[in-house]
């Protein structure tokens, strides 16, 4: 089976994946949308669909409610650690603006909505790591510590080990190692991480490192084990797994690739004097074989008619923090998703119940019908390239008329109505977002009164990935309310091309 990469051309980040069953399971981060911890299946290493999600909501509060100028934003589920053991599977992540560490567990790795118990304090970044019959988190940035756990995963054991295992260079660094992955192979210890060097030292990108030991006291060896970017803009591969294959090995580590998201690769990868190597020559390969049968799956992002005859989300699906679970239904009016406004808000990155679905590079074209004509005044509906620096086309109601809009807020929040175009049956509008990630990151809205011919409006945005959100782009699915509550829109036939 040939491997082209990237392997997966979505946003995927901080990978974990396990073996099981026949199976490779892989967790990824999604922050702030919910649900939330995605768990995906694979036979083939190529072909992954989402089977699962860790959780349906982190907590119910300001934060994830978006209420009183709380959000979660650049926060919630990220970098979990997945493993199986005695019988369990536990997902482990540290959630910032809870400052707490979740430790979730189930005895069935596809079953949503795992049970969980919580530590107090943020382990960054942490991995699971099992050492001569014991149980720890290792974790941290630059500095990594090791703090030992019950046997049953589930608490921090009073009297364990407890210290600093060792501490990574600071010196013409700008990120020291964080996103631990560690791992246990013939008599050493391997703890892998992400490194970024300063500019102007090395090649001046992310990196994949990793430390070696027979001993918890160390000492540890370091090694620099792939500095690579497939010739994208020096943005490394580095972040992921040592995947143990059965017959072989490989790893899986993303990139930044600019407003689409974090990427990932799936490299070649061989133990040469007890250290991991990955790519070939140092390199990331565009192309290679591996003697596997390819089994495909479902896809990762999809088009979806919206006609479903009950309220549950298909997989590829996750709203922007909590929904308002009584203001969003699929059965109310039959084909729709009908979306009412329940909370009065300041804007997109304020507003309930924002359906997402993530992009894909090179390019990805969304198209949605949608009937506005029960939108009140203040009500804003329609379809949005999701991100920090957003933008928005839709229709909106002010005085008692309906218009059509594109907002950027890119561009200072600025709004194009389009005064001049001919009256338009609010019933029946259709919307379209072109996101363009082969050149320069640009997305364009246009809008059709029959579904066939498209006319532009306002302005490409100018995508760029911000750490305020730390996700890459995705199509948004929005109705919210700026001064009354009540109005709704309902949407059908999103289409995905």
């Amino acid at each position: 089976m040939k491997i082209t990469n990237p392997v997966i051309k979505t946003d995927m980040p901080d990978i974990d994946i396990i073996r099981e069953n026949g199976y490779f399971y892989m967790v990824s981060t999604t922050m702030f949308f919910m649900p939330g911890g995605p768990i995906l299946r694979s036979k083939d290493l190529k072909n992954w669909e989402i089977v699962s999600y860790i959780f349906d909501k982190i907590a119910d509060n300001d934060i994830y409610e978006l209420k009183n100028g709380k959000n979660a934003y650049g926060s919630g589920q990220w970098a979990t650690s997945l493993v199986k053991h005695n019988g369990m599977f536990y997902a482990a992540f540290a959630s910032n603006d809870m400052k707490k560490t979740y430790i979730y567990f189930t005895d069935d790795i596809e079953k949503s909505f795992w049970d969980r118990t919580e530590l107090d304090g943020v382990y960054h970044d942490m991995s699971f790591l099992f050492w001569q019959g014991h149980s720890y988190f290792v974790y941290g940035n630059g500095d990594i510590h090791i703090i030992e756990l019950e046997d049953d995963l589930k608490s921090i054991k009073a009297g364990g080990l407890n210290k600093l295992l060792l501490s990574t260079p600071k010196d013409g660094i700008m990120l020291r190692c964080e996103g631990c992955r560690a791992y246990v192979k013939d008599g050493f210890i391997y703890l892998c991480f992400i490194e970024w060097p300063k500019e102007g030292e090395g090649n001046s990108r992310r990196r994949e490192i990793c430390y070696r030991s027979t001993s918890l006291e160390g000492p540890f060896e370091r090694k620099v084990i792939f500095d690579d970017d497939m010739g994208y803009r020096n943005c490394g591969i580095a972040q992921g797994v040592l995947i143990d294959a059965g017959d072989k090995w490989l790893s899986m580590l993303f990139q930044d690739h600019g407003a689409v998201g974090r990427i990932p690769y799936l490299l070649p990868m061989s133990w040469q004097d007890g250290w991991p190597v990955i790519g070939v020559d140092g390199k990331a390969p565009c192309e290679f074989e591996i003697e596997v049968a390819e089994a495909k799956t479902a896809p990762l992002v999809i088009s979806d008619s919206f006609n479903h005859s009950e309220n549950k989300l298909p997989l590829q699906f996750q709203w922007n923090h909590n929904p308002i679970d009584a203001a969003w239904s699929f059965t109310e009016r039959p084909g729709y998703l009908r979306l009412k406004n329940n909370q009065v808000c300041d804007g997109l990155l304020t507003a309930r119940n924002t359906l997402t679905e993530r992009t894909v590079t090179p390019k990805s074209v969304y198209t949605i019908e949608g009937d506005f004509s029960n939108l009140k005044d203040g009500d804003y509906a329609g379809l949005a390239a999701f991100m920090g620096e957003y933008g928005q086309i839709g229709v909106t109601k002010d005085d008692g008329q309906l218009y059509l809009f594109m907002t950027s807020k890119s561009e200072g929040e600025k709004r194009v109505a389009v005064s001049d175009v001919p009256s338009f049956d609010a019933s029946r509008v259709f919307l379209r977002i072109v996101f363009d990630f082969a050149g320069d990151d640009k997305a364009y809205f246009y809008y059709s009164a029959d579904g066939e011919s498209f006319v532009s409006i306002g302005d490409a945005l100018n995508m760029q990935y911000t750490l305020d959100l730390f996700v890459g782009y995705r199509i948004g699915i929005f109705s919210y309310a700026t001064k009354e509550l009540d109005g709704m829109v309902d949407f059908r036939n999103l289409v995905f091309s």
